[in-house]
């Protein structure tokens, strides 16, 4: 967030230059005419670079006068702020639910034009497999060793209550493209974006190895474990549906891919009868998100 407000004083600051410098400059020179194309693509990635290297190009070729100087000095000194900047912050499930919630919430509405990428683990992966507000109900986690009690915290949906925010669940053994369009629109959105990706680690205890990964991820989403859907506040402004539901409806065996799992068929292990119960209830749970943003998409 630092990174990204340093830049747009900066850039902020190169702009007033621009204009300043513009006000002064005989009508009509290459180099008018070149920032005030940069100034009308100012907020548009390609649009900024593109123009911005046409300005790069005609500043050499001026030659200012004493009263232009400083400002054109001031652009000169500048360049590598002409394009805008593309910012992404990236960070696991621990950070974007629990510890820096409160960080990550205040930088999602201040508005800013970030993209943030949260690798859901669904457990603190990095710091010996604690359990998480991302842990689902009756996954076994350290401090949650007789399966945790609590269901999972829906980051997504509360971010979506803002309104102005992107938010994007993806999952890329599900669908690559999906994923893709998700990054793409949350980096032409002007303004905060967040997308989560479901993100299996060594702390789920795969049985079909990490070496399939993706294909775990893909049956995370076809049986309903996982969701994918697309919130994009601009199609508010067409009169169309912001939230598009990506994730087809779930079939296959729940109750199969929790014991593909470790993290819950240990939990089958050691407290047989209790497991039923809670696993049965992290189905529904799953279930029920589903159909919470089913009645979303419609």
């Amino acid at each position: 967030m630092g990174i990204w407000l340093s830049a747009e004083q900066q850039r902020e600051r190169l702009a007033m230059n621009a204009e300043k410098l513009m006000r002064l400059l005989p009508d009509n020179v290459p180099i008018q005419r070149a920032i005030s194309a940069w100034l009308e693509a100012y907020n548009d990635v390609e649009g900024s670079r593109v123009h911005g290297e046409y300005l790069r190009e005609q500043l050499p070729l001026y030659s200012p006068t004493a009263e232009e100087k400083p400002f054109y000095d001031e652009i000169a000194a500048n360049l590598e702020h002409l394009t805008k900047k593309s910012v992404w912050i990236f960070g696991g499930d621990g950070w974007a639910y629990d510890i820096g919630y409160g960080g990550l919430d205040h930088v999602l509405a201040s508005g800013a034009n970030v993209n943030v990428l949260v690798f859901d683990t669904e457990v603190y992966s990095n710091t010996g497999g604690q359990a998480s507000k991302s842990t689902p109900t009756g996954a076994v986690a350290q401090f949650a060793a007789a399966g945790k009690r609590t269901q999972k915290k829906d980051l997504g949906l509360m971010a979506m209550s803002y309104g102005n925010v992107y938010v994007a669940q993806v999952a890329m053994g599900a669908s690559q493209s999906q994923f893709l369009k998700a990054a793409l629109e949350a980096e032409a959105y002007n303004g905060p974006s967040l997308i989560i990706a479901y993100a299996p680690c060594i702390s789920h205890g795969l049985r079909c190895g990490m070496n399939n990964v993706q294909e775990e991820i893909k049956k995370a989403v076809e049986i309903g474990y996982w969701q994918l859907y697309r919130y994009n506040p601009l199609l508010k402004e067409t009169g169309e549906n912001p939230f598009s539901l990506d994730s087809k409806a779930p079939e296959g065996d729940f109750q199969a891919f929790l014991r593909g799992e470790v993290r819950y068929s240990s939990l089958e292990r050691a407290f047989p009868e209790e497991s039923a119960g809670l696993f049965k209830r992290t189905e529904n749970e799953a279930k029920a998100r589903y159909e919470r943003y089913k009645k979303l998409a419609e």
